[in-house]
């Protein structure tokens, strides 16, 4: 069923936009297209180096797109001890770029996560909306999450329950993983701007809203940042940004991190 709907789904999308949208505006070719353009499809592969503040929690992570044609391609992405892994695919219509993934995340505070998410991002340059020269890509999404979070077992003999606490998440202080599942919707813009032919910085930020948990509160979170692109030629590209990332489920504190990345296309 699930399989059935995504098609019926991607079919739909599809008609509309070349129906409704289909002489608003100029679609780019994907040469014409930055090598950051989330909308581009070609086939690559990449890696790239990331670390938090403190420079304890280093991460390299590998990923590689393959194109199928000029609109669709799959997608893979794993870092290096296989705690974070998405596979998935990408179908490009004449208004943006239809995206599907299913992937798994495992926390350094013992929480794990694995969801599978829908999503687009739609350039405004389609519709001559590109102000000052920055591509703003408004971006959605839906995804479903399911996993378990280290919490408090709330026992009264049990150190996290006395007031004050602020030791760490251990069984010894009461924690334990608790199932969890729900799901959320992401709401946000991706932006561009070319400052040559080889330089561009970029920028997006977004939240997200979801289902309520065992305590009674909704899933909420967000996540942004910013960087820089540059490219050597056409085959040769490099990324660096600093991002940060949090939710009121999986994430104790703030994921605040920076990146390293190289890109090679084909």
């Amino acid at each position: 069923m699930r399989t059935t709907l995504l098609s019926v789904l991607i079919v739909a999308l599809g008609s509309f936009s070349s129906a409704t949208f289909g002489k608003a505006g100029t679609v780019k070719t994907n040469s014409e297209k930055s090598d950051d353009d989330p909308t581009r499809v070609t086939t690559q592969v990449g890696v790239s180096w990331s670390d938090d503040y403190d420079f304890d929690d280093s991460d390299v992570t590998f990923s590689g797109s393959l194109a199928l044609d000029d609109a669709r391609k799959i997608n893979a992405r794993i870092n290096s001890d296989a705690s974070e892994w998405r596979v998935g695919g990408s179908w490009l219509f004449p208004i943006g770029i239809f995206n599907f993934n299913i992937g798994k995340n495992d926390f350094s505070n013992g929480a794990s996560q694995t969801n599978y998410s829908i999503g687009t991002f739609l350039p405004l340059s389609y519709f001559g909306i590109e102000p000052a020269g920055f591509q703003i890509f408004p971006m959605a999404g839906y995804t479903y999450n399911t996993g378990d979070a280290v919490e408090c077992s709330r026992r009264a003999q049990d150190a996290c329950s006395q007031e004050g606490f602020n030791g760490s998440p251990s069984p010894e202080n009461g924690f334990a993983p608790t199932d969890i599942s729900g799901s959320s919707g992401y709401l946000g813009a991706f932006v561009l701007k070319p400052l040559s032919t080889q330089w561009r910085l970029m920028a997006f930020m977004a939240g997200s809203y979801g289902s309520k948990n065992d305590a009674g509160d909704n899933y909420s979170g967000y996540f942004g940042g910013i960087g820089a692109g540059y490219s050597i030629n056409t085959h040769h590209s490099f990324r660096a940004m600093t991002y940060i990332q949090d939710n009121n489920t999986y994430i104790a504190d703030p994921d605040k991190r920076f990146l390293l990345a190289y890109k090679y296309q084909f």
